[in-house]
């Protein structure tokens, strides 16, 4: 094997490693190999594991272990997810009907990040189309109302802004280039991702640390921070897609079965029903073979006018798994700065649950070309929410 291979090999099994634990802590631990019981979601570590080996034998020993009863729930779920699949395929041919209906989103929102694009940027420009977006209003009024914004009068008391015409004054423009779009990519998670419960977290910190990521990065690659870090944020908006149409789907299919077994009084298939959730596996592996292909058709919809983004995320989406034989030869500074801020975020995300060795941090970095300059601008920098400086 060459050196080459082996990183590409090594890339694909961290970029795994990182979606499964994105799903769920407990599924990323029995993907390596933790030993669990059946009475505890708690792991131990194998002493002296090599990670990338004992996820391959563990795979293994999963497959000889099925029972005869978890045989057929896994028929059953097969046969479910068999529908899923073909649903899903059908719904992302309607980016209309995804766009506006799975995700929500309002027109007004990327006119806001274009209008903030512009040198011609003001408030006042921007208030009417807040003011259209009652969510986003609520929010910005809750911000600057928080301890640490909360702006006094003369003699000293707390001052309570009550109108997102008065927030957007209290920010300013250089706020809001990062206030905006943290915003409104929090706004598009799933309202709930049970029973995977600390995934929306996940998702929110994972575009939060790229979105900061790929703002530290943007001077030395000749990208404007404004640019890196808006399309930073929505780097992920596909994931956040593709949960809540998996959830829905799943949801709606799962019912149905199980009214139709009882209906016809298949007790066994009834029975082995309703054991059945939402697969951990099944919705891995689709954010990801197919997240950043959404990202890509959902942010081509947004019909920017100012914002450089299509050209990017259509070489940051043929680029994004590992062993994808598109190599980029010449790609454009802000796929650059997407690519090395990603991937330090799925690296962070792996290091907060001490799911990456030293070894496999090195490969990672050196397989982002993350140079030495760069490892120490992200090492100093805070992951933690938005730093806003208000006068």
């Amino acid at each position: 094997m060459t050196e080459d291979n082996k990183h590409v090999r090594m890339a694909q099994a961290l970029t795994e490693r990182a979606h499964d634990l994105l799903v769920s802590h407990s599924f990323a631990q029995e993907q390596i190999g933790y030993i669990h019981t059946l009475e505890m979601n708690l792991g131990e570590k194998i002493p002296q594991r090599t990670m990338l080996e004992v996820e391959i034998a563990a795979s293994a020993k999963r497959k000889e272990s099925s029972t005869s009863h978890h045989k057929y729930i896994a028929k059953a779920s097969a046969h479910i997810h068999q529908a899923i699949e073909e649903s899903i395929v059908k719904q992302l041919n309607d980016i209309d009907s995804l766009y506006y209906e799975v995700m929500g989103i309002q027109d007004g929102v990327p006119a806001i990040f274009d209008l903030l694009a512009v040198k011609s940027a003001s408030v006042g420009r921007l208030e009417p189309l807040v003011n259209d977006i009652s969510w986003l209003g609520r929010e910005l009024v809750s911000l600057v109302n928080l301890p640490q914004y909360r702006k006094k009068s003369s003699t000293g008391m707390a001052v309570k802004v009550d109108t997102p015409a008065l927030a957007l004054r209290y920010l300013g423009l250089e706020n809001l280039q990062w206030v905006l779009p943290t915003y409104a990519m929090r706004h598009w998670l799933p309202y709930s991702t049970e029973p995977f419960s600390l995934m929306k977290r996940k998702l929110r910190d994972l575009s939060m640390s790229t979105a900061i990521a790929a703002k530290a990065l943007a001077p030395s690659n000749g990208v404007k921070e404004q640019y890196a870090y808006t399309l930073g944020m929505m780097l992920d908006i596909g994931k956040a897609a593709l949960t809540r149409l998996y959830l829905r789907t799943h949801e709606q299919i799962w019912q149905d079965r199980v009214r139709r077994a009882r209906d016809k009084a298949h007790k066994d298939l009834h029975t082995a029903l309703l054991e059945l959730g939402p697969d951990p596996l099944f919705l891995r592996n689709l954010l990801l073979e197919s997240s950043a292909k959404v990202t890509q058709q959902l942010i081509d919809k947004m019909e920017f006018r100012y914002l450089p983004f299509s050209a990017a995320m259509e070489e940051f989406a043929v680029s994004y798994l590992p062993n994808s034989n598109k190599k980029l030869s010449d790609p454009l500074p802000l796929t650059t700065v997407l690519k090395k801020a990603h991937g330090y975020a799925l690296y962070l995300l792996l290091t907060d649950k001490h799911l990456i060795e030293p070894d496999e941090t090195q490969l990672w970095f050196s397989y982002l070309e993350l140079t030495k300059e760069e490892q120490k601008t992200l090492s100093s920098c805070s992951f933690h929410g938005l730093q806003l400086t208000i006068s």
